[in-house]
């Protein structure tokens, strides 16, 4: 059974989160602030966060960033009343992989739960998935059952919504992947306002793939993995 927590201090919103996510089969502890999240972290590591932003004692964003650097591929999910674009663009940039504005229906928050252990499972079960590519100096290694990315046999730590993307465009070289392309397939959600998601994922990932460079951009199109399968 997985765990799933839910930073929020509305207690309406996070009772009711948490009685739908244990109906629905997972196990589920709330939190009502960042204090009660921490403590709950120093006992247990959950599968899933679900955090809000706004807290009396804090702010959700730092909170995650903080977790997210202990837990590089712990999934988060924002749960926020923030709407604004650049409130949704710094919860992707700090790792997060999905961003859901209030009012939402708990119908909607467990599509995108189910989606992303879906997504999660399937990068990490598809068989003896092992893959070697260079570019003019490096060399690459994705193992995709134990996902891990090594880079000239360092270990690169890359969120789950990275991890995803990689595989994705690496899987598919040389082939130019657009970004709606990459919402659909690593997000299972291609609004337009997101692609800009898309390109905050690609500035944290080639900050992280170093040395070498591995994405390439098309402009007006969208990015092309650059390494050569070995």
């Amino acid at each position: 059974m997985k765990l799933i927590y839910i930073t929020e201090d509305h207690d309406v919103i996070r009772n009711g989160v948490v009685q739908y996510l244990t109906i629905s089969g997972y196990e589920a502890v709330g939190q009502k602030n960042i204090g009660e999240a921490r403590a709950a972290f120093a006992e247990r590591v959950p599968d899933l966060l679900i955090q809000d932003v706004m807290l009396p004692d804090g702010d959700g964003f730092s909170f995650v960033k903080e977790i997210k650097q202990r837990y590089p591929h712990l999934p988060v999910i924002f749960l926020t009343a923030r709407t604004e674009e650049s409130d949704r663009i710094l919860g992707f940039e700090l790792g997060a992989d999905d961003y859901i504005s209030k009012p939402f229906s708990p119908k909607e928050l467990m599509l995108r739960i189910q989606a992303l252990f879906r997504r999660l499972d399937e990068t990490g079960n598809n068989g003896d998935n092992v893959f070697t590519y260079k570019d003019e100096e490096n060399v690459m290694v994705i193992d995709d059952n134990e996902h891990v990315l090594l880079i000239n046999e360092s270990p690169i730590a890359l969120t789950a919504a990275e991890w995803r993307i990689v595989f994705y465009l690496a899987s598919n070289s040389p082939n130019l992947i657009t970004r709606s392309q990459i919402l659909e397939e690593c997000f299972d959600y291609s609004f337009e306002s997101y692609e800009r998601v898309v390109d905050t994922h690609i500035k944290n990932i080639r900050a992280k793939l170093k040395p070498g460079q591995w994405i390439d951009t098309v402009r007006g199109y969208g990015y092309r993995f650059s390494g050569k399968r070995v």
